[in-house]
C-alpha cells in the first residue's frame, strides 16, 4: 500500500516524501481511512510506529477543504497531550503538514510566559496542540475558544492518566461542542483506557496494530545485573569500551538525573540533564544540542520519556528501572523508531528484582541477561574475612580451657557523711580542723555583689 492510495492531497504527499516516507506504517495505513470516513477512534499501536502522522495527515487534509465559520480564526482542532516536549513534537509536525494547505498551528503549555501564547492565539489559529493544565488556564481566562472544534485527539492518553490528568481531560471537554470528531491513540492499552474511551468517544473504531502492551521488534533488550553502588561505574565502561555517542539515560528522580550527569562528566563523558525542574528554553536547547552531538549523553527522567523524537536514536540506557512497568515500554521506544534498530540496555541491582519480574510480566517474556567479569551483582567487601563453619567454630569452643570465675569485686558502702554536716557548709578534713577560707582568684575578684 502506498500513501496515494489512501486519498491524501498531492501538497500532504508532497510534505511526506520530503521526509523521506514510501509507505505507511500499519497503523497509519488503518487509521487515515478511518478518520478520513469521520469516524471515531480508538487506536493502540506501539511507540515509534508513526501515531501522530496517523492522526495529523487526515485532519490537516479535512481542515483544508472547510473555511473557517468566522473570519477571525477560532482554533478547529484540538490535541492534548502529556509533556512541553512531545507537544513541541507534535505541532511541529502539524505546522509542516498544515503550512502547505495555509492551515495555522501553535502549542500551549505551562512553564513559558502566558502572553506570547495569548497573542498567537489572538492572531487566530485553526489547531492547538496543548497540555491540559495550560489549556485550563486559557479557558478560564477566556483567552482560547474551543466552541468550535471539530477535531479531538488524546495523544498518549495512558501517559496522562499516569500524570493525573483524567480530571483535566474531562474538564477540557466540557468547553468543547458535543457534534465533534474524537480520536484516543495510546502506546498501551488498559481497562482505564477503556473507561476514558467510553466517556469521550462515540461508538468508536477499535484498532491494535500489535499485541497489547509490548515493546518494539526492532528493539535489542539486554539486563546487565550489577550492585547498586558500581552502576554509574558500568555505565561509564560500557559507553566508553563501546565508543557509543547518542545514548539516553534515564533516571528516576530529577535529583539523581543530576548527580548521575556530574559523575559522568567526572569521567570524562560529555553529558546534560533534562527534565521538569529545567526550564522550556534548556530543554529545547538541550534537546537540540543533543541531536547535533554536542555531547553523548542525554540523562532524563520519565517526563521527558514521551515527548523526545530523536531520529535513528541507538542506545536506550535504564539506569534505574521505573516503578510502572508500562514506562519500560515507553522508555526504550525512544529507540528502534521508524523501522531503525535499536539497543536497549538496564543495569538492575538486586533490590530492583521485583521491579523487573513485572516488566517482564508485562512483556510476557524473559529480557537475556549479559554479565561483565569486572562488575558482579554483589560484590564481596574487601577484606572481609570469610565466615567459619558452625562444625569447626564449636569444636574451637569446646578445646578452650575453662577459666575460673574472676571474684567480683564489691562496692565499698559509701561512708555516712560527718555529724553536723549540712547543705552549703564544708566539712572538717581528717585531722578535724576546718578547711582554709577560699582564695579569691582573678575571675572571683571581678564578681558584682
Amino acid at each position: 500500500m502506498s500513501f496515494e492510495s489512501l486519498g491524501l492531497r498531492a501538497e500532504l504527499l508532497s510534505a511526506i516524501a520530503t521526509q523521506g516516507y514510501s509507505t505507511p506504517t500499519p497503523i497509519q495505513s488503518q487509521a487515515i481511512p478511518v478518520v478520513l470516513e469521520g469516524c471515531d477512534l480508538l487506536a493502540g499501536a506501539q511507540t515509534g510506529t508513526g501515531k501522530k502522522a496517523a492522526f495529523a495527515l487526515p485532519i490537516v487534509q479535512m481542515l483544508s477543504e472547510h473555511t473557517p465559520r468566522n473570519k477571525r480564526r477560532n482554533p478547529r482542532a484540538l490535541v492534548l497531550v502529556p509533556t512541553r516536549e512531545l507537544a513541541a513534537q507534535v505541532s511541529g509536525q502539524m505546522q509542516n503538514y498544515g503550512r502547505r494547505l495555509s492551515l495555522r498551528s501553535t502549542m500551549i503549555y505551562g512553564g513559558v510566559n502566558i502572553r506570547a501564547q495569548i497573542e498567537r492565539l489572538h492572531r487566530g489559529v485553526d489547531i492547538v496542540v496543548a497540555t491540559p493544565g495550560r489549556l485550563l488556564d486559557h479557558a478560564e481566562r477566556r483567552t482560547i475558544n474551543l466552541t468550535e472544534i471539530e477535531f479531538l485527539v488524546l495523544d498518549e492518553a495512558d501517559r496522562m492518566l499516569d500524570l493525573g490528568f483524567i480530571d483535566d481531560i474531562l474538564r477540557v471537554a466540557d468547553y468543547l461542542p458535543p457534534q465533534r470528531q474524537t480520536l484516543l491513540f495510546s502506546a498501551t492499552y488498559s481497562k482505564i483506557i477503556k473507561q476514558l474511551a467510553d466517556e469521550l468517544l462515540d461508538q468508536p473504531r477499535r484498532i491494535e496494530v500489535a499485541r497489547r502492551n509490548i515493546a518494539a521488534d526492532a528493539v535489542t533488550q539486554l539486563i546487565y545485573p550489577v550492585e547498586r553502588s558500581r552502576k554509574r561505574e558500568m555505565l561509564s565502561h560500557l559507553i566508553r569500551k563501546g565508543d557509543w555517542h547518542q545514548v539516553l539515560v534515564f533516571a528516576r528522580t530529577r535529583y539523581g538525573a543530576d548527580k548521575l550527569t556530574d559523575e559522568l562528566l567526572f569521567d570524562g563523558i560529555t553529558t546534560s540533564p533534562i527534565h521538569s525542574n529545567k526550564s522550556q528554553s534548556l530543554r529545547t536547547r538541550t534537546l537540540a544540542e543533543f541531536k547535533q552531538g554536542v555531547f553523548r549523553v542525554l540523562v532524563a527522567t520519565d517526563v521527558a520519556a514521551r515527548g523526545l523524537d530523536i531520529e535513528r536514536l541507538p542506545y536506550v540506557i535504564n539506569y534505574d528501572l521505573p516503578q510502572v512497568p508500562e514506562d519500560y515500554v515507553h522508555r526504550i521506544g525512544r529507540t528502534g523508531r521508524a523501522g531503525e534498530d535499536g539497543v536497549a540496555i538496564s543495569l538492575v541491582c538486586p533490590a530492583e528484582l521485583p521491579r523487573l519480574q513485572a516488566i517482564e510480566a508485562l512483556l510476557e517474556y524473559a529480557i537475556p541477561q549479559q554479565t561483565i567479569a569486572e562488575f558482579p551483582a554483589i560484590a564481596v567487601k574487601r577484606g572481609a574475612k570469610a565466615k567459619p563453619d558452625k562444625a569447626v567454630k564449636a569444636k574451637k569452643k569446646s578445646a578452650r580451657p575453662v577459666k575460673a570465675k574472676a571474684k567480683a569485686k564489691t562496692r565499698s558502702p559509701a561512708k555516712a557523711p560527718a555529724k553536723g554536716k549540712a547543705y552549703g557548709k564544708t566539712a572538717p578534713d581528717r585531722r578535724g580542723k576546718a578547711p582554709a577560707a577560699p582564695k579569691l582568684g582573678r575571675r572571683l575578684s571581678r564578681t558584682k555583689p
